[in-house]
């Protein structure tokens, strides 16, 4: 069997997860990556097959993504050729992780396409959601990177097609120690907003890990780092908790590791506020935004000793087999409707 295995770029969890997902692919088939997005820090230490610059969000500095900045860098002419270039056809099966270019170009072709994503689990009843409607993130969801069949991941199992989180080995091989500090990532902020708040609660170590600053410093109380991923996998390994944006991936790598967990969701980013909804139904405090009116509620939750005890199993390889067992399953009963007579009663 020859694969496609299509990742969005954009942000570092998709990457993330490739690392692992690619392994398990490779033990079964014959496997190509694509990847499109520019905005991931990780690297994937495969060779990429395709690369397309796709369809990109921008992170904004007021807690949000950048609409304007996101509109002026994305160009649909470009996306129409890369989607028309991409060659879909040549494969058994492409699987996507929420990647836009292989995703249409599947749609257009009559491509055999699989989602393999957190979004797709976003689809299922049973996921909590959150209480405001947000139209145009509901249809960004569904459409970004449409696929025929759907499998999802996320904090818990709420139905047979949703896996919880794949945890990257470098993740899971980490000595859980305690120190004296807490780990900050949220890249929509600006470095400015981060210390203007979080200075104001005396006494803690704040390490910020910002995409906004190429070089270390430290302002009062809170050090800003530029992103690096070993760096970050230290210092959420030996924080005393996490404050974070409402993705999928740090929360669920912070869960793992048994760190306190307070998640803010991003504006105009309606896949974090469903994040941020199952995790408050876990137990997670969640902050509206990072404003100074809300210092009390993260002095709370550093004076609280509350963790979230939930488990993530290696559950990878198990998750690959399922997919490629069904897909198999459904040619063998496609191939069986084709070949049986047609009995026509005269």
């Amino acid at each position: 069997m020859k694969i496609l295995y299509a990742i969005q770029g954009t942000g570092n969890g998709h990457v993330s997860r490739a690392k692992e997902i690619i392994p398990a692919l490779l033990k079964r088939a014959q496997v190509d990556v694509l990847i499109s997005g520019t905005q991931a820090e990780i690297t994937l230490p495969y060779d990429i097959k395709y690369a397309y610059k796709g369809l990109s969000f921008y992170f904004g500095k007021n807690g949000g993504v950048d609409i304007f900045k996101t509109i002026k860098k994305n160009n649909i002419f470009r996306v129409i050729k890369e989607i028309k270039s991409c060659p879909v056809k040549e494969y058994d099966l492409i699987i996507n992780d929420f990647e836009p270019i292989s995703a249409w170009a599947s749609y257009f072709k009559g491509a055999k396409s699989i989602s393999l994503s957190h979004q797709s689990a976003l689809f299922s009843k049973n996921v909590p959601k959150p209480s405001h409607l947000d139209l145009l993130g509901s249809f960004i969801i569904k459409n970004y990177a449409r696929c025929k069949d759907n499998y999802g991941f996320h904090f818990q199992k709420y139905n047979s097609k949703i896996y919880t989180p794949i945890i990257r080995s470098d993740i899971r091989l980490l000595k859980r120690v305690e120190k004296d500090h807490y780990t900050v990532y949220l890249p929509s902020y600006s470095d400015e907003k981060l210390i203007n708040v979080l200075s104001k609660i005396k006494g803690i170590k704040w390490k910020v890990f910002s995409k906004h600053t190429l070089k270390y410093y430290q302002k009062k109380n809170v050090y800003i780092k530029p992103v690096n991923s070993k760096k970050f996998e230290k210092s959420l390994a030996t924080s005393k908790g996490i404050l974070c944006g409402a993705g999928f991936e740090t929360p669920a790598e912070a869960i793992y590791l048994k760190k306190k967990l307070m998640v803010i969701p991003m504006k105009n980013q309606y896949e974090q506020h469903f994040n941020a909804k199952a995790l408050e139904e876990l137990g997670v405090p969640v902050l509206k935004s990072l404003k100074k009116k809300f210092v009390p509620e993260i002095r709370s939750w550093i004076e609280s000793d509350k963790k979230i005890e939930l488990e993530f199993p290696n559950e990878t390889q198990q998750i690959i087999d399922h997919i490629l067992y069904d897909y198999i399953a459904e040619e063998r009963d496609v191939i069986s409707i084709k070949n049986t007579p047609i009995s026509v009663d005269q």
